[in-house]
């Protein structure tokens, strides 16, 4: 069976933390392991092979977190310059297989932890979609949930798909027994999933496939930007599985979570004797029932209880429990006032290695750079600022204008405004250095590809 990782989505709720440039699923965080890292896990034992469907931006992150994993199952990546929802997503993923291989449709940022209950249930959808049936998974739900769309069902055959209902109708849906939380994921075969799409929905299909065969390289396979855009942005169940007939639901109870929330996170962490969660970087007197996320600076608290606490080096989040859903409210702020907190943390992750700003005013920038093994950066011109490098781990080879040059440790160079240059290391260990950009214009649009590895624009 091929397992198809859904990567998209920004991940927003869970701000501070998410971004869009590192939404959560590739935020460790569970021991040292991102939400995606454990879809991969948790799908190895019944995959043939996966194929990922990502956002260009994200993928050297989501490809240097599988090989992190270190497993022998191969991986493909499909590249989207944008998302344009579910529908299409599945689509080109599809169109990327055989016609009778069968397809799991995962999330990259749900949590499951009956793995169990998890097997039974993808065993069972593999039965059914060789009678080329179209399957989800509905989760029996703990609770009346708002937030959740939900399936009727009648056994294994699906009655109908409800919207988000509100909190009377999510009681009834509960004390009902016949609704299920519509979990995301899916199973079919590939072909029984294009006919079905080109039946129900033509205009997804027809510029999915034609987007698909102008699909750049094996892998990663890189969609073209104009032919992605021109795709009707639609998910699976409008575009198909609330019209087909003969849809199936597995009914499930696996310890499902979408962590849609900090409330959601809270649950789904070990807690401490006063059910705080675990966080080495804490010390929580007399307090009760916190959650507390801090990877670098100490937390401590002092007779507080039900608060949720997100330290990052750029923002601090502090809510009662039971409100984060509001977080959504403050990402809208953010958003109207244009600031890239809600786009990128202090520390940006790049297909070389990855920068981290440890210094911003106005007129000058200071950055700790870091560039993996075998990586070099694009060779690149500034309109706006000159740069100044100091190596201070590992060997750089430097080019300026027409010279190319190492640089050893506690050496520097001096870039100026306009001039083609480039970073490259071509050690077995990291290369670390400090850059000072000044200039009057510090942005991250302030670069001029000339030639770049990693064919970006």
């Amino acid at each position: 069976m091929k397992t198809i990782i859904l990567c998209g989505g920004s991940g927003t709720r869970l701000w501070p933390l998410s971004r869009t440039l590192y939404p959560k699923q590739f935020y460790p965080l569970f021991e040292g392991h991102s939400l995606f890292q454990r879809t991969v896990s948790r799908n190895a034992a019944h995959s043939t092979e996966f194929v990922i469907v990502v956002n260009q931006e994200q993928y050297f992150m989501a490809e240097d977190q599988y090989k992190d994993l270190k497993l022998s199952i191969p991986a493909r990546f499909i590249l989207e310059p944008e998302g344009r929802n579910t529908a299409p997503a599945i689509a080109l993923a599809a169109l990327a297989l055989k016609p009778h291989d069968t397809m799991l449709v995962v999330p990259s940022d749900h949590l499951i932890q009956n793995l169990k209950a998890y097997e039974t249930a993808i065993k069972r959808a593999q039965e059914l979609a060789t009678q080329n049936q179209l399957i989800t998974f509905g989760i029996k739900p703990a609770h009346a949930e708002t937030g959740f769309g939900y399936i009727e069902a009648n056994g294994e055959t699906v009655m109908s798909f409800k919207e988000k209902p509100d909190a009377k109708t999510a009681q009834e849906y509960l004390s009902s027994g016949k609704y299920f939380w519509n979990s995301g994921m899916f199973c079919f075969k590939a072909e029984t999933f294009l006919d079905s799409l080109a039946q129900f929905d033509k205009p997804i299909f027809e510029t999915s496939k034609l987007a698909w065969e102008s699909a750049k390289e094996n892998s990663p396979h890189r969609v073209d930007a104009k032919l992605m855009k021109a795709i009707p942005s639609n998910s699976i169940d409008y575009s198909v599985m609330e019209k087909a007939r003969e849809t199936k639901v597995i009914p499930v109870d696996m310890g499902w979570s979408d962590l849609g929330s900090f409330d959601a996170l809270y649950e789904s962490l070990p807690h401490d004797q006063n059910q705080n969660t675990l966080n080495p970087n804490s010390i929580l007197t007399n307090s009760h029932r916190n959650l507390v996320v801090s990877d670098k600076r100490l937390v401590a608290t002092i007779d507080v209880d039900d608060l949720v606490i997100v330290d990052t080096p750029d923002a601090l989040l502090i809510s009662k429990r039971g409100s984060t859903q509001k977080v959504k409210d403050i990402v809208g702020t953010l958003k109207e006032k244009k600031s890239e907190l809600t786009n990128i943390h202090t520390t940006a992750h790049r297909p070389w290695g990855s920068y981290t700003i440890l210094e911003e005013a106005n007129l000058f920038k200071v950055k700790r750079i870091v560039v993996k093994p075998g990586a070099r950066l694009s060779l690149q011109k500034h309109a706006h600022r000159s740069e100044h490098w100091i190596v201070v781990q590992g060997k750089a080879y430097v080019t300026v204008g027409e010279k190319t040059f190492p640089l050893e440790r506690n050496q520097s160079t001096y870039i100026s405004i306009g001039e083609v240059h480039r970073l490259e290391n071509k050690e077995s260990e990291d290369l670390i250095l400090i850059e000072a950009q000044v200039g009057d214009y510090l942005g991250e649009d302030d670069i001029v590809r000339l030639v770049d590895d990693y064919k970006r624009v």
